[in-house]
This record gives structure tokens, C-alpha cells and sequence, in this order.
């Protein structure tokens, strides 16, 4: 799976990209990154200025559309599959596992980071993306949200994960599930110990006994 990511801070990438799953991913060759600095498409050859202020008056500066509208349409015939244009907003739909499983099914995203009050809305209106936001709340730019997207995305990608079944049992596999209680060694840490059922080797007993607390771990309040 690919990712393009436009962002004006493409070293904020660099760390991310050379630690944990992601990095085994890279490596294997299931997932490939890359990463574009919008100032390569300024129109401004001295200062590479992408921002200006907005019309109207009001705080801050805004992305102007002739950048990220021109950096999108060059990296789109990088490969074969155009790809879904993913805006990064406050303003987007919520980011759910059910959206994160849709996501999965692309073969190429390309992820769009604001900064800044945002993006011109002739962007929207002319690469219509998909507006995604990570919760109710502003980040400094979209280049969190949008590891935030990868990260859960390449979960669900054939062989990224280790163990196939782990995407599948965790909390929000299935809508409103969450994962039960977790133990490992040793078995009893300051007077607190594993529970039984989990030493008892009956696979049977521990499944229901899971069952019931990612029931009761899943119920509202």
C-alpha cells in the first residue's frame, strides 16, 4: 500500500518512519511512504511562500490553492492508481476503525496536511477529498493525523502484523467492542495476581472468560 504525504514539514516523517511495525513494513516492502514539501510547488521561486492572508480580514494565514492543487496533480501519475486524496481537518468526518477498514482497501492515499487556519476552500471544492479529522479537537498541522492514519491503516494490511488474528481481536474490531484484560509475567506483582482461568490451560473457559470482560468493558458508563 502507498502513501503520499504533502505536508510543509516533511522531517517531522523522518523518525516515525525508522522505529516499530512501520519500519518492518517499509522494509518488506508491504507499505512505502512518500513524503513532498508543498514549497516545491510555490509559485514564489525566492521564498517558496505557500500562505497568505485571508480575504476578509481575520487572525493567522491560510494555504493558498495554486501549491497544494499543483502538487497533487504532478504526484498523481507516480503510480499506476490515482489515489483518494485524504484532507486532514478538524472539520472532516471522525476517523473510526470502520473508516480506518475502508481506507484499508485502497491501494494508495494521499494525505494532505494543513497548517496554518487551514486550506483555501477552492482546494476542496476543486480535489474533492475526503475530510477526515482525528477528534474533536486542532492540532498544530495535519502531519500528526496523518500518522495517525497510517498507523492504524497498515494494521490491516496482509502481513504488516506479525499475528493476523491481532487487528481482529482487538478493541473496535467490531463496532463498540472493547479488548478484555491483558496479563503476562511474572504471576503475581505486589500482592496482584493473574487471574486463574488464564493458568488453568482450558482454552474453552479462558474464551468465555474473555468474552465477558470485553462484554462488560463494552458497556456504556
Amino acid at each position: 500500500m502507498r502513501f503520499d504525504v504533502l505536508t510543509l514539514f516533511p522531517a517531522i516523517f523522518d523518525g516515525y518512519q525508522s522505529q516499530s511495525i512501520l519500519k518492518l513494513a517499509l522494509d518488506a516492502g508491504l507499505v512505502s511512504i512518500h513524503l513532498w514539501d508543498l514549497r516545491q510547488w510555490s509559485a514564489d521561486p525566492k521564498h517558496h511562500k505557500v500562505d497568505d492572508r485571508p480575504f476578509g480580514g481575520g487572525p493567522g494565514m491560510v494555504l493558498m490553492c495554486e501549491p497544494v492543487v499543483a502538487a497533487v496533480e504532478a504526484i498523481r501519475p507516480a503510480h499506476p492508481d490515482p489515489g483518494q486524496v485524504i484532507l486532514l481537518t478538524p472539520q472532516g468526518q471522525r476517523l473510526t476503525h470502520a473508516v480506518v477498514r475502508e481506507l484499508a482497501q485502497q491501494p494508495r492515499l494521499i494525505l494532505l496536511c494543513g497548517r496554518y487556519e487551514g486550506f483555501d476552500e477552492r482546494i476542496k471544492t476543486l480535489l474533492q477529498p475526503r475530510e477526515l479529522s482525528i477528534g474533536d479537537f486542532v492540532c498544530n498541522g495535519g502531519e500528526v493525523p496523518a500518522m495517525v492514519v497510517i498507523d492504524t491503516v497498515i494494521r490491516l494490511v496482509p502481513g504488516v502484523l506479525g499475528d493476523a488474528e491481532s487487528a481482529a481481536d482487538e478493541s473496535h474490531a467490531e463496532p463498540g467492542r472493547i479488548e478484555y484484560p491483558q496479563y503476562t509475567r511474572p504471576r503475581e506483582f505486589r500482592g496482584l495476581s493473574v487471574p486463574d482461568v488464564l493458568l488453568s490451560g482450558n482454552h474453552a473457559a479462558i474464551a468465555a472468560w474473555r468474552a465477558e470482560q470485553s462484554r462488560q468493558r463494552s458497556q456504556p458508563g
